[in-house]
């Protein structure tokens, strides 16, 4: 039953439903909606990470993307004792190799012989600072906890505003009207129209960030709803401490069909293994969620994944994190994506002057 419906056949049940969501709206909006409007304007930087890093430190883009086995080999060499983790190949995007480390720093170093061009950490970046802020309120684990509970309460927000925007048979359009004054109305009808007219965009980031904060449970769910398998663990094998990396590159090279290597997992001492993060043709994911392991020595390959062909519910947890981001549609979904980043401080702010002024009123 509509809610103008409900309300109508029991008023008093309706208008006390009303103020009790009102009242709700009102104070977790000025509580749980200022840490959600903060969150939100680090998420609009960060989707110009890259443009951001290259703008601040353009000699990363004077390389060629080229990805050198004996560079390869020097940077896990000589970066693995200091706890090197991983290393993004060369793209056209960022021309370098890209380190993550153990405690969350980042390296990035010259393709052609392995110099280190930049170190980052959250102490001297600001952008790792803003990322480290974003995905774990700059508490750890505890902070993505916390993160994790006010985006249900977000969630929570956008659906108490839906219901006391919901406009009475007949009165769709006035209730989207804009008003000029007096100022209660204009921040009221701001505040409310906004919200409503944006709401596609606001539900996509909030749902797809609450979904990365609890991967786990949202791809068990899609893929018990829609179909897919877990995806594979990477591949473990017996062997020496020496790699083969020109071998090992070039059979990894070869391992997906029309698939860009993105990513190596430095292998751990005494591995037979070296796994990569591939992205398989038609993937969202920027680095890719394929897989392709391939023997130390070079000569066989150990695991081939390919997360186009698994079930769909897979293909859209996988899809999560690239729609967050706005990686998906080109430039213009990137925009749109730092503008629904924008709009949780004007809902802020619309309905913090809206309470001022009718609280003034009073």
């Amino acid at each position: 039953m509509p809610r103008a419906d409900a309300d109508a056949a029991s008023p008093g049940l309706g208008r006390r439903l009303r103020a009790a969501l009102s009242w709700l709206h009102l104070w977790a909006g000025l509580s749980v909606g200022t840490l959600f409007a903060l969150v939100s304007l680090s998420g609009t930087v960060l989707v110009f990470h890259s443009d951001l890093l290259r703008l601040r430190h353009p000699q990363l883009a004077q390389h060629a993307p080229v990805a050198d086995a004996a560079v390869l080999a020097g940077l896990v060499e000589r970066w693995a004792p200091q706890g090197l983790r991983s290393l993004d190949l060369p793209q056209a995007e960022l021309p370098v190799w890209q380190g993550y480390f153990e405690d969350g720093s980042r390296a990035l170093f010259a393709p052609e012989d392995g110099a280190l061009l930049l170190y980052r950490t959250t102490r001297d970046d600001a952008l790792l600072w803003l990322r480290d802020l974003h995905t774990r309120l700059l508490g750890g684990e505890t902070g993505e906890g916390i993160l994790g509970l006010a985006g249900w309460c977000a969630l929570g927000l956008l659906a108490t505003g839906l219901y006391l925007w919901w406009p009475k048979r007949g009165r769709l359009l006035a209730q989207l009207k804009l008003h000029a004054g007096p100022p209660v109305r204009r921040w009221l009808t701001w505040h409310r129209s906004s919200g409503v007219l944006l709401l596609p965009l606001l539900l996509l980031a909030t749902l797809t960030g609450v979904g990365m904060i609890y991967s786990a449970g949202f791809r068990a769910a899609l893929t018990s709803a829609f179909g897919g398998s877990p995806v594979p663990a990477p591949a473990q094998a017996q062997g020496g401490d020496a790699i083969a990396w020109p071998e090992v590159l070039a059979r990894a090279e070869r391992g997906l069909p029309a698939a860009r290597l993105s990513r190596v997992s430095v292998p751990k001492a005494g591995s037979g293994a070296v796994n990569f993060r591939v992205r398989a043709e038609g993937e969202w994911h920027p680095v890719g969620r394929s897989q392709v392991a391939i023997a130390a020595d070079g000569r066989g390959v150990l695991q081939v994944y390919d997360a186009t062909r698994n079930g769909l519910g897979s293909r859209a947890s996988d899809a999560i994190y690239p729609l967050h981001i706005g990686a998906v549609g080109g430039p213009a979904m990137k925009w749109i994506t730092a503008l629904a980043g924008l709009l949780p401080s004007f809902l802020l702010v619309t309905g913090f002057l809206f309470w001022r002024r009718r609280r003034g009123h009073r």
